[in-house]
Formats: structure tokens, sequence, C-alpha cells
């Protein structure tokens, strides 16, 4: 075994559990405790913390799982980089895993979990040293600062390490992902945050900062635009939750039947969005870094990937990359051509790296069609009428797996776009991520823990 394996066997993991099915009780136990240890860990500041260069990047820290100034500023960033880089890798085959025996899986695991760990390391160096959580500027020039900075990035750090093991843990023994936990978790508190808070502005007192009490506030007090704002993002909202909804629902079924078993069969459903929100969660990401990064470069003297004022991209490719609210300017008059072609740009880049992401998802988490037929055939499936062959099953599997596998990722991309450019209450990448998780969350839920749960629970998922 060479030096890397055993690093990669010796590498601390959370022990899966001993029964082969938990149920529904124990997951949902595990599942509360991550989500709220995730939101305790939001309200912890970091220590000798003075500047807090990205607080202004909200809706970035709502897409990385984040909460900037806190032990978790690093949020699943790193976790997904490091899926990024490694799918990437794998799928231009300068570094290959073979996906298909468990050793390879093993091995693709221990590999992404030690480059997570590299990029925590990585980007909360960068964070500190690059100004964006810096310690107070009055010990600037002493021992003492560069001591606050070696004390921040070991904060961020260990929040970026329990991140990491908190989505192991929800992975193994809760309900999906870490990662679309947190996500949810964080898109979900500020949709609620921005249609119902009463708390006032800061800026202003007199005014409240909830699209709902703003709406009705702006009629009494005889503000028609600021009323059509507010009405125009609730409706925008609404209609990418029904649009993510329709999409989530669609699928194609494969009447197949049991060989050993006739007359017997069973209809194996491909969803339309076929690598779900996987392929807009790694765009999202992508831009997010784009954003983060470019900032920090641009404190430390160096605007490569572009300027920026007030927490929003002025020029450069951080731009062109960045989502334009049409329908806000619209209302507002202030919409411009140049605007509409910005947000072309935005769309097109959306979809494509959706595309690309999801084509490299399919080929790296066994989702192709040889590993679905593999799948199908240890199970006793074969096509009706057909000699019970794998590479038969993979031609059927072929006409509907890549046609799903771009569509659907021209779906979601376009979707997260088009929310955008409609200015609904969050981003739109991250409604359309929350709508996808919880969905997936209920039909996951409702399939393996309808008949184990509460009855009065069962009654609430349909069953």
């Amino acid at each position: 075994m060479s030096f890397f394996d055993k690093l990669i066997e010796n590498l601390p993991e959370v022990s899966s559990p001993t029964q082969k099915r938990l149920p529904f009780k124990e997951k949902l136990k595990w599942t509360l405790i991550v989500l709220i240890l995730f939101f305790v860990l939001g309200m912890i500041p970091l220590f000798g913390l003075g500047e807090n260069a990205l607080q202004q990047f909200e809706f970035l820290s709502i897409i990385l799982g984040a909460s900037f100034g806190s032990i978790i500023s690093l949020g699943i960033g790193p976790i997904v980089t490091a899926s990024i880089v490694l799918q990437l890798l794998n799928g231009s085959g300068i570094w290959t895993f073979d996906l298909t025996s468990h050793e390879g899986k093993k091995r693709f695991q221990g590999t992404q979990k030690l480059l997570s760990i590299f990029f925590i390391l990585f980007e909360g160096a960068i964070y500190v040293f690059m100004g964006g959580l810096a310690p107070s500027a009055s010990y600037q020039g002493t021992p003492l600062y560069f001591q606050l900075e070696l004390i921040l990035i070991f904060q961020l750090f260990l929040g970026g390490i329990l991140i990491m093991f908190m989505d192991e843990i929800v992975s193994k023994w809760g309900f999906g992902s870490g990662i679309s936990l947190f996500i949810a978790a964080g898109v979900a508190q500020q949709i609620f945050i921005g249609a119902f808070s009463f708390i006032p502005d800061p800026r202003n007192p007199d005014a409240l900062t909830g699209a709902v009490p703003v709406f009705f506030q702006s009629l009494a007090s005889g503000e028609p635009t600021t009323a059509f704002l507010k009405l125009s993002a609730i409706l925008a909202t609404v209609i990418v939750f029904f649009m993510a909804v329709y999409a989530q629902s669609m699928k194609v079924e494969i009447p197949l039947s049991f060989g050993r078993v006739r007359g017997q069969g069973i209809r194996w459903p491909l969803n339309f969005l076929y690598t779900s929100n996987i392929p807009v969660i790694l765009v999202a990401a992508l831009l997010a870094n784009v954003q983060l990064f470019g900032t920090l470069l641009q404190n430390w003297g160096h605007p490569i990937l572009g300027t920026f004022s007030n927490g929003q991209a002025v020029s450069g490719f951080a731009l062109w990359v960045s989502g334009q609210p049409i329908v806000d300017n619209i209302i507002t008059g202030t919409f411009t051509w140049s605007l509409l072609f910005h947000s072309i740009v935005y769309i097109l880049f959306m979809v494509i790296g959706s595309v690309i992401f999801s084509i490299f998802w399919v080929q790296s988490a066994g989702m192709d069609a040889r590993s679905q037929a593999k799948q199908m055939m240890a199970s006793g499936l074969q096509i009706p009428g057909f000699r019970r062959d794998e590479r038969v099953l993979e031609r059927l599997l072929n006409r509907y797996i890549w046609p799903l596998t771009v569509m659907g990722a021209i779906a979601v991309g376009f979707i997260a776009a088009m929310a955008d450019m409609l200015g609904a209450l969050s981003r739109g990448t991250g409604i359309l991520l929350t709508v996808m998780i919880i969905y997936q969350l209920y039909e996951n839920i409702a399939r393996q823990h309808m008949m184990d749960m509460n009855p009065m629970m069962r009654k609430f998922m349909g069953g």
C-alpha cells in the first residue's frame, strides 16, 4: 500500500451505522441535532476579528452555507471546491478513479476528503491574509497582528472541519446530505426574514425590512414604486417555487420485468432533472468563489477578476457572470440594453456551466447508463421481450440518460438565472436549490419511512 493510500485510510471519519436501515426517528434526531448545531456555530463570532470585509456578500454566504464573521465563515465552500477540482481531474483523465469498484469509490471519497481539508486551510488563509477577515487595524505592524491572523486561520480551519464532519453525519445518519441541508436552512431563513421581518431598517428607523410589511406600509404612505418592487419580489419567489416543483416532478418511467418471475414488473423512474441540484450547486459555488476572490484580489491591489463597489461587481469578468434584476430596473426606470446583454451572458454561463458539471457528475457518481444497467441486472431486472443482456439494457438507458442529463441541466440553470432576473426574495440559485432539496427530502422520507413514522406525520406526508 502506498503512502497516499495509507494516509487516506487513516483519515478520521464518522462511523457508519451498524444496522442496515435506520428508523425514521433516529434519522430525524441526527438531522435536527446537526441543523441546530449549524445555526449555533453561525452565531459564534471569530475571536480577534476586527474588519469583516465579507459581510457585504450576504447572498454568497447563503449559497456557501456560511455565516461571514462566525466560526463557520468558510461554510461548504471548501467541500464543494474539492468536489469540483476532483471531478475535473477525473473527467479529463488526468487523475482517474475506478468508480465501478468499492475500492475505487473509497479512494475517490478519501481523496475528496483530503482535498477538502487542504481547501479549508487554503481558503481560511486566503480570507485572512488578503483582508477579507482581518484583525483590528490598530494592531497593524505589530507582532500581535500576525499572531491574531494565525488565531483567525485556526478558528476558520476548526469551523471548516466541523462543517465537513457535520456533512458526513447527515449523509450517514440523517436525511440527504449536510451540504444540501445547510443551503436549504440558510435560504429558508433568509426568505422568511426577507418576507415577514418587522425589524426596522438600520439606515431608516421608520422603514421596515420585510417585503410583506413594507408592501402594506408603502401602499399606506403612497409610495407605489416601493410597493411594486416588494410585490414583484414576492411574486417572483412564488413563480420560481412552482417552476422548480413542476420541473422536479417530471420523470420518465422505463418498464422493466423480473427475469425469474414471469408476469411481474416495475417501472424504473428517471427524473427529468436527472442530476438534481448538483450542477447548479457547483456553478453557484464557482460564482461565489469568483466574487469572493475577486474582492480579495482587488483589496490586495490586483483586480484580475474585476472591480467591486459595496459588494457589487462593476467591471470585469465578475460583472459579466453576475445576475441583473431586470424587473427591478424596469419598475424603477433604470433599465438599459446593456443590462439585458449582461443578463443573457449570465444565463448562458449558468446553463453551459450546469450542463458541463451535470455531465461530469453523471460520469463520476455512477449515474451513467453502464452503471445503472449493472445495478438493474444485479436486481434481477430486464427489458420485457428482450434477452437478459447488460448491453441491451445499457443501449436503452443511453436513449434517456444523456438527453435527461443535458435537458435537466439546462432547465435548472435557466430557472436559477431567471429567478435572479425577476428579483426574488433570495438569490435564484438559493431558492431553486431549497425547493429541490425539500422536494427530494419529502420524496425520500415518503418512500423509505412511511410505515415507521408517527401516524400524524404520516398523514401530513400524504400516506
